[in-house]
């Protein structure tokens, strides 16, 4: 029996004659374990893709973006951790993966193309141990593995990284505020501190100053 394919699935390979290289595939490339190449792999890059089942059973997916090498920790044979930084108080993922533990990760290398895909049940954190390893980091996030296989690369575009964002939260600096929130139409649901690094950062601004600086690209947007 498969573990990835239902009838649906089934139906297309039959269509496009496919079935038997599926079923090959599967034999093939799905593991349950995370092997030392995949670790590696895994640990060393500073995206992923996450994807989650909200409320009503909608699909949605994430981009997750940190410090390579130590963004994803793989914990053990069968589980990956990574954390939840501060962003715009949604907690969106977050939220999804409590109500619904069904999550899919994408990690890809544009440089040298390879993309690895995982499907897990998640779980998330306020009091995980691993919480002291990830500056500024709120939550933790393990995921257990249930399927993790590598694919074959040939679509993925070719693309050379410039910088880090100036936001991931590095031992090394302090973390700037998110220009968002100097945005005057939020500060009356800022926090506390949050209010405090505004002032220091340079106070408020327009919504349409913050607009113009995302669509023209600036790195302080």
């Amino acid at each position: 029996m498969s573990r990835l394919y239902g009838d649906k699935h089934r139906d297309f390979q039959d269509q496009f004659d496919s079935r038997q290289m599926a079923d090959r595939v599967e034999e093939l490339a799905v593991v349950t374990e995370i092997s030392e190449e995949a670790a590696a792999f895994i640990e060393q890059r500073d995206m992923f893709f996450l994807s989650t089942v909200d409320h009503q059973g909608r699909p949605t997916v994430s981009y997750k973006g940190g410090e390579a090498g130590r963004f994803v920790k793989v914990v053990d044979d069968n589980t990956l951790a990574f954390p939840s930084f501060d962003g715009n108080g949604m907690y969106y993922s977050m939220g999804n993966i409590d109500g619904q533990s069904e999550v899919g990760m994408l990690f890809i290398d544009f440089e040298k193309p390879h993309r690895i895909r995982v499907q897990g049940k998640a779980s998330v954190s306020a009091d995980d141990p691993l919480l002291s390893h990830w500056k500024e980091a709120e939550l933790v996030v393990r995921v257990s593995i249930t399927e993790l296989w590598q694919n074959c690369p040939r679509y993925i575009h070719r693309y050379q990284k410039v910088k880090d964002s100036r936001y991931v939260p590095k031992n090394e600096c302090e973390t700037p505020v998110a220009t968002w929130k100097r945005v005057d139409e939020v500060q009356d649901v800022l926090k506390k501190h949050e209010r405090e690094q505004v002032e220091k950062a340079g106070g408020q601004i327009a919504i349409e100053e913050w607009a113009e600086m995302v669509q023209s690209g600036d790195e302080n947007a």
